[in-house]
């Protein structure tokens, strides 16, 4: 009888997902749905040098140093790569433990401008940097004559990075950035100082969906703020659950998306099957996870599992993923090997009909 001859050994990659609060898990269920996908369509294409890709996920819950435990332990568990990661501030921690172990890291959607404090070899990533997509934000409000501008934020080094770049982009071309804190205010207490001001959009800068969703319903429902515009640059209209919780109020809140204005034949085919995975829209975050997996698949299958080959591939690798060819270069003030050229656009629901998406510019 003949032996049946056993399974080549898969190369593991290691994942790294908000999948549960206080972290964004509906970002970070997307983040996981693109990997899963793309590491499928690579093992149905014959997988990397005959052996199949595992992912091994790990939950930061939105927390750095439960991250880097996590990326320890992957490391010991001999995983080719990190992927993943949707937080700035966690992601900064996985770039700097990573870069230290000379592991390659290739983070998906963390934006924050300076992801390392310094030059990191080992460390890439995909999304474009806060700077360029906010000031994109910036310039679409000034097209819409927006140029006084209220933020409310909570403290974080991610928002307040964002207010620094809206007010010197804004301020520069003649705006008025006034910023308003939370927890220091309630809902109330910011309508108050809206109805006060002469502000015409409030930007949101909170986490979802608390306290983002209690400010919408709160300013939607103030009769003095009728006009006013609402925006989330970060993105959090995108989800399914701004839509549900929020209803027609969530719509017409301008967000920034990480997409092409049309997807290409991959992505209109990745957009199908993330769609069936997800049974919902698939937000940037699912392309920006898929688009992840393919580019490491490729460089895997380039270049083995050796990280010193992987990390001088950043520069030299061009691929082509499902929002558009990703090539890497280094961006002055991250500290990584950055896709040169992301597509970035404004977007919202439409009020007429909220499941529905418009595109309202493009950077």
């Amino acid at each position: 009888m003949e032996k049946t001859r056993p399974l080549p050994a898969p190369f593991l990659i290691g994942a790294l997902a908000p999948l549960s609060r206080p972290g964004w898990a509906e970002a970070g269920r997307h983040l996981l749905a693109g990997l899963e996908l793309a590491l499928e369509d690579v093992d149905a294409d014959g997988g990397v040098r005959g052996r199949p890709l595992e992912l091994v996920v790990r939950d930061t819950a939105a927390d750095p140093a439960r991250a880097v435990a996590a990326v320890d332990e992957l490391a010991g568990l001999g995983v080719a790569a990190l992927v993943g990661e949707y937080h700035s501030v966690v992601a900064r921690a996985v770039a700097a433990r990573a870069d230290a172990l000379g592991l390659p890291f290739l983070c998906s959607s963390a934006v924050l401008d300076a992801l390392t404090d310094r030059s990191a070899d080992h460390v890439a990533r995909l999304a474009p940097p806060q700077s360029h997509g906010w000031r994109t934000y910036a310039d679409f409000l000034l097209a819409a004559g927006h140029s006084r501008i209220t933020v409310v934020r909570e403290p974080s080094a991610y928002w307040r990075a964002g207010t620094r770049i809206l007010d010197d982009h804004l301020t520069a071309r003649g705006g008025v950035v006034t910023a308003l804190d939370l927890p220091a205010l309630t809902p109330a207490e910011v309508c108050d100082a809206l109805a006060a001001g002469r502000s015409t959009a409030l930007l949101l800068l909170l986490g979802h969906p608390e306290p983002a969703v209690s400010v919408v319903k709160a300013v939607r429902g103030d009769r003095r703020l009728a006009g006013l515009l609402l925006g989330a640059p970060a993105g959090q209209p995108e989800f399914a659950s701004w839509a549900r919780l929020l209803g027609d109020d969530g719509a017409g809140v301008p967000f920034l998306r990480y997409l092409p204005e049309r997807l290409g034949p991959l992505g209109a085919r990745v957009e199908q099957a993330l769609r069936l995975r997800l049974d919902a829209e698939p937000s940037f975050v699912a392309f920006e996870g898929y688009d992840t997996g393919l580019l490491l698949a490729h460089l895997l299958r380039s270049h083995g599992a050796d990280p010193a080959a992987i990390a001088a591939s950043w520069p030299r690798d061009a691929v082509e993923g499902s929002r558009g060819e990703m090539r890497f270069t280094r961006a002055p003030g991250t500290g990584v090997w950055q896709w040169a050229h992301p597509p970035i656009q404004v977007a919202d629901r439409d009020p007429a009909q909220p499941a529905r998406f418009r595109v309202l510019h493009t950077g």
